[in-house]
């Protein structure tokens, strides 16, 4: 089963061959977007736009239907108004199209005369055997292989990064600005996939797709409705095992329910029902969009926490409180470190540190006591975790501080760090320096700690498996 799944889903992500149904030479249309994103930036493989209208679009030949192209087709990705779509649909069975991407809304979400035109081309399809994703939706990207079937012009839209997160998102427009958002933070992505009214493939093939990607070590998913629950647990149960999965579920409350059913026509279960499923398969669940990309940075960037002792290595005192107070909440442990670890640390800091947890490195510290107190707590064996408050404003600190923390996480890094930082100009530089390292920086210690958490709620749950 999953091995089909694996091949039938294959060539949206890795087509050899892919035909633009709507290609357009006005470069304020979809089509036309579509068809640029193809040809211009990265994609090695063959393209053809279709366009009863015209000879060549881009440079590229085109064909008046994809009946007419001469070669086979991985990929349809269908740029055209709804009421046009049956037809199309029906020409790519004739051609034998293996998958196809409808972009196209106007289906199941706005009433019933949409809801026949999707019945259409469910029909289409199961008989065809074509996999079609959407309709309603922006498609996928893939950044090794440059797919990307977005309508989105590039100066408008930040170019995804390659990276290691998977994105699987019902609703194109939250996929859309949370792919701007990540590349404008620099943190990458392997692939994405947004379902839209999912007439074909739904987020339980998507995810068995993704669980299999050599690609991608986490997933993350924004789920609007579910319509087989008990499929969906199933297959997320085997994949939570291979890799962390970081759920965002909308439609929580009557309005946002009624919302769910104009966005995409589906209907969305009690949200109580939901959290408790996603806890049972091992899904972490995000309370909001902010968490969702806290989480999914620190899972791309850390390995995940082996227990729940976690040391706190602060400049100042207050912030080791904030820190102590939100990882109590949040069941986590704040670690008594060894006895070897507190006396290691009075031999090397002034009387005036604090060596205990939280250590309180106070306003004076240099990026040598940095390195040595995270050197310690990661050697520590109470400690699974350790978070740093750091104070970049301070005197001492230099921006060589950002090599002396990547050079001892690299050297022991079987258990996740994270740092919390907050500050203006130099504190923003400091923090895309830490990032490049794959040191994940959350302006506040809660994210810090919330971030953390999930760290230890994967490990605790992959431990028990």
């Amino acid at each position: 089963m999953l091995e089909n799944v694996i091949e039938k889903l294959k060539p949206f992500f890795q087509p050899k061959s892919v035909a633009i149904i709507g290609a357009s030479r006005n470069p304020t249309k979809s089509g036309y977007v579509v068809l640029e994103n193809f040809v211009k930036f990265g994609y090695e493989g063959r393209v053809y736009p279709i366009n009863p209208e015209a000879d060549e679009i881009l440079g590229v030949k085109a064909y008046p239907n994809v009946k007419d192209v001469p070669d086979e087709i991985d990929l349809a990705v269908i740029v055209l108004s709804a009421p046009a779509v049956p037809q199309v649909m029906r020409d790519c069975a004739e051609k034998h199209v293996k998958c196809a991407v409808i972009i196209s809304g106007g289906f199941g979400e706005v009433g019933e005369e949409g809801m026949k035109r999707e019945r259409e081309v469910k029909e289409i399809i199961q008989k065809s055997g074509i996999r079609v994703i959407g309709p309603n939706c922006m498609g996928v990207v893939d950044t090794s292989t440059m797919v990307n079937t977005m309508f989105l012009p590039a100066k408008h839209f930040s170019k995804p990064e390659r990276g290691n997160i998977g994105f699987i998102s019902q609703s194109g427009a939250f996929g859309l600005t949370m792919i701007d958002y990540l590349a404008s933070e620099g943190i990458g992505i392997s692939k994405f996939a947004s379902y839209g009214n999912k007439i074909d493939v739904s987020e339980s093939e998507l995810l068995e797709y993704f669980s299999q990607d050599p690609e991608t070590k986490v997933i993350l998913m924004y789920v609007e409705a579910i319509d087989n629950g008990q499929k969906f647990i199933e297959v997320a149960k085997k994949v939570t095992k291979l890799k962390p999965v970081v759920a965002l579920k909308a439609g929580r409350t009557a309005a946002g329910s009624k919302a769910v059913i104009s966005h995409t026509g589906a209907l969305s279960g009690a949200y109580t029902i939901y959290k408790g499923a996603f806890s049972q398969a091992g899904i972490i669940h995000a309370d909001n969009v902010q968490e969702l990309v806290d989480i999914g940075k620190a899972f791309s960037y850390q390995p995940y926490a082996k227990g729940n002792r976690i040391a706190i290595i602060t400049g100042g005192g207050g912030y080791g409180v904030i820190a102590s107070d939100s990882c109590e909440t949040l069941g986590l442990q704040v670690a008594n470190l060894e006895d070897k670890t507190i006396e290691n640390m009075r031999m090397s800091f002034p009387p005036h540190y604090v060596v205990k947890n939280p250590v309180d490195l106070t306003g004076d510290a240099s990026e040598g006591d940095y390195k040595t107190a995270l050197a310690l707590t990661l050697e520590d064996k109470n400690v699974d975790g350790v978070i740093m408050i750091i104070l970049f404003q301070v005197p001492r600190l230099e921006e060589t501080i950002v090599d002396a923390i990547s050079e001892t996480t690299s050297r022991l890094h079987d258990k996740p760090v994270i740092v919390s930082s907050i500050g203006g100009e130099y504190t923003k530089k400091m923090v895309r320096k830490l990032e490049a390292r794959k040191i994940p920086v959350y302006p506040t210690p809660e994210r810090a700690v919330r971030a953390m958490a999930a760290l230890v709620e994967y490990g605790t749950y992959v431990s028990k498996t």
